[in-house]
């Protein structure tokens, strides 16, 4: 039987973020991806040049098309751009029966473009987080969101700690913009106590767009094969790392992801994540 995922995202023209980067993460981990676009994105390797939201309530259409005719067993937010369309989400998540809900919780661009109004990101906590099995913020986002700074691993503990107190079930408080690890270090943290500590070596890359959005696409198609949210995570940080790793080399400014480099790295990639929990 065929999985179905829903997206819930905008697009990226470039095609290594956004929608497309979800699509093509669901399509490698055989899941059936559908989508719901919040906004059209003039988007390349150099840049984000213009956003253009779809309408709350085309939006929700969108979902609820998908919930009527598809039998969805997961849920990936990624770019809601508004409080307004964070709140046709929501409600359009609670219509579902509040189906399991990975939260990439998109802010800014690689280039620096806001992609996430100020105003939404009460809408966010309020609204989103309590309904979300898991959340993936990098540094950036999770400091927003948890109100505080991040300069070190403990402060990555804490930070998770308080975005569990918001509500949501678990959270990967992704540490790849931390100054002086050597290695990528993340961070597995639920609302029962488990933790776990992924790393992986620092890839000297520009090819690293789209890198959150295939995360938290590749943890939701884990989810959705029925995998436990801790394993889920060790397969999407191993997804991610062969992404990063085997470039393409594509544009002139920061290049996409490999998205089929996961199951040409095949059983190499178990050394290349340790785990500590």
């Amino acid at each position: 039987m065929t999985s179905v995922a829903l997206t819930i995202a905008g697009s990226d023209s470039g095609g290594g973020a956004g929608i497309q980067a979800d699509l093509k993460t669901f399509q490698e981990l055989g899941v059936f991806g559908t989508s719901a676009l919040t906004a059209v994105t003039a988007q390349n390797t150099l840049g984000v040049h213009g956003v253009w939201p779809l309408g709350p309530e085309a939006v929700r259409a969108q979902m609820d098309a998908v919930f009527a005719d598809f039998d969805v067993a997961a849920v990936k937010t990624g770019m809601l751009f508004s409080g307004d369309i964070i709140a046709e989400v929501a409600a359009g998540l609670a219509g579902a029966g509040h189906p399991v809900l990975v939260v990439d919780p998109v802010m800014i661009a690689k280039g620096g473009a806001h992609l996430l109004r100020e105003e939404a990101v009460e809408a966010m906590r309020e609204k989103i987080l309590p309904l979300s099995t898991v959340i993936t913020p990098n540094i950036p986002e999770a400091e927003v969101l948890a109100g505080m700074m991040i300069r070190s691993l403990e402060d990555m503990e804490e930070a998770g700690r308080r975005l569990i107190a918001l509500g949501t079930q678990s959270v990967v408080v992704k540490g790849g913009h931390l100054e002086g690890e050597e290695r990528a270090c993340d961070l597995f943290m639920d609302g029962r106590g488990e933790r776990i500590w992924l790393s992986a070596e620092r890839i000297r890359t520009k090819d690293t767009h789209g890198t959150g959005c295939t995360f938290s696409a590749a943890l939701t198609a884990f989810l959705v094969a029925g995998e436990p949210i801790g394993k889920s995570v060790v397969g999407a940080k191993r997804f991610i790392h062969a992404a990063i790793s085997d470039g393409l080399g594509l544009g002139a400014g920061h290049g996409p992801t490999n998205h089929w480099a996961y199951h040409r790295a095949g059983s190499a990639l178990k050394g290349e994540v340790l785990i500590d929990s």
